[in-house]
């Protein structure tokens, strides 16, 4: 653990806030709950499994499309928090709705999933844009594995509670494990918006770019941002060459996380272990998150991804031969072991080699380069599913993801990034 400033603190807190969402219903609840929407609208098991996989596709898609253009609008105007607070109650408002949906919506399902993802997707964008702001260099390795094992944390006390609502709905005065998902969507909502106060409070707006109008542009000068960056970001060799590793192995990272509940759901796994084996992932993930950012100090940011990475190989190995609930329990803890590890010290390795005065510009290339891959990866899925009638497949093609981008992360020069941020963003400012 490091010591961290207040401002620090409330940085990490808004991972405590957000991860509800994401253990609670995009990996645990969610896509069991919406199996269970489509097949009372007519749709078989592996088809519905493989229907859940196009409609994560397409949140991905459209959070993909939007998020560079947000950042640049958000540099523009130096208002990050207040795009990060107008994205947050999107999403918060949304899974609020999850509870008017009845037994076979799945239409209405899959419009207020895609309208959540992407208010929670679209807030990370300025959520991690702050970062640069508060630390740098090898602080920003640490800074961002704390956040994530705050996040586990977060997310991982909410899952408890949840898990112990839908498996005992009697204790919380319910009526029966389908009342109880619902008002567990409920928490969520109600977890993500009160912690995440503590960010807008003490988390200084970063200033915009120096020499900049004062004028507070509009959705044109976005634009005109976006194609600038568009020009600029190719001056970034290894910055681009980052980027592309990331699109290909988060792809595969993010498929495992949105997929494993819905697969093991097919495979016949119960929700009480599939709930179960989440919490095992957040237990475990938050020692394994804070020693990937010792494991950075030793060895590089660098090899320790690509080190997660080889693990993420095991985990679809093992997912193809999955057969009972003791064997996606060993492949939740796996997961839990390298997940926030590899997607903390890619958000430090990619700030690090960013123009610090463009810094959500850029990371809405860091989200569009992360989501719009992370669409081949639940249509691949899917696709595989129903081609085959049977997902195993689908879990099997995801080495492909780990062993390509991992051999094109191997080729980045993350020092000499780091130098060519720092030298353009002295130009520019200059300019």
């Amino acid at each position: 653990m490091i010591e961290l400033s207040k401002a620090k603190r409330a940085w990490c807190m808004y991972d405590w806030a957000n991860s509800a969402f994401a253990t609670t219903v995009m990996a645990a609840l969610f896509p069991p709950f919406f199996r269970n929407i489509a097949q009372s609208a007519g749709f078989g098991e592996t088809a519905s499994t493989s229907l859940w996989g196009y409609v994560t596709a397409g949140a991905l898609l459209l959070l993909a499309l939007t998020a560079p253009v947000l950042g640049a609008l958000s540099d523009a105007q130096s208002r990050r928090k207040v795009f990060l607070g107008f994205f947050a109650g999107l999403g918060i408002l949304a899974t609020t709705l999850f509870v008017v949906l009845g037994d076979d919506d799945w239409k209405l399902a899959a419009l207020l999933f895609g309208a959540a993802n992407f208010g929670f997707g679209s807030s990370i964008i300025f959520y991690e844009s702050l970062l640069p702001g508060l630390a740098q260099g090898r602080e920003m390795d640490r800074l961002s594995t704390q956040a994530y094992g705050w996040g586990y944390a977060g997310g991982g006390l909410l899952l408890v509670v949840n898990l112990l609502m839908v498996t005992k709905p009697a204790l919380f005065g319910l009526a029966g494990m389908g009342q109880a998902v619902k008002l567990s969507f409920l928490t969520v909502a109600l977890w993500w918006g009160v912690f995440s106060v503590p960010l807008f409070r003490h988390v200084p707006e970063p200033s915009g770019q120096a020499g900049g109008s004062r004028e507070k542009p509009g959705l044109g000068d976005g634009f005109r941002r976006l194609a600038a960056t568009f020009r600029a970001i190719g001056r970034h060799r290894n910055l681009t060459l980052f980027l592309v590793a990331y699109w290909i192995y988060n792809d595969g990272i993010g498929t495992i996380v949105k997929m494993a509940t819905a697969y093991g759901s097919e495979i016949g796994i119960g929700m009480t272990d599939l709930m179960g084996a989440l919490v095992l992932t957040q237990v475990v993930g938050i020692p394994c998150a804070l020693l990937f950012g010792r494991l950075a100090a030793r060895i590089g940011a660098k090899k320790a991804i690509v080190f997660a990475l080889s693990i993420y190989c095991l985990i679809s190995v093992g997912g193809f031969f999955l057969q009972s609930a003791a064997h996606f329990y060993v492949l939740a803890g796996l997961v839990g072991t390298v997940q926030g590890g590899a997607q903390a010290l890619s958000r430090s390795v990619f700030g690090s080699m960013v123009p610090r005065h463009r810094s959500a510009e850029f990371f809405g290339f860091y989200s569009t380069s992360g989501k719009l891959a992370g669409v081949a990866g639940p249509l691949v899925f899917g696709l595989v599913g129903q081609v085959t009638g049977t997902s195993r497949l689908g879990i099997m093609a995801l080495v492909v993801f780990f062993v390509l981008g991992g051999w094109l992360l191997s080729r980045v020069d993350v020092r000499a990034g780091q130098l060519e941020a720092r030298r353009i963003e002295a130009e520019e400012r200059v300019t």
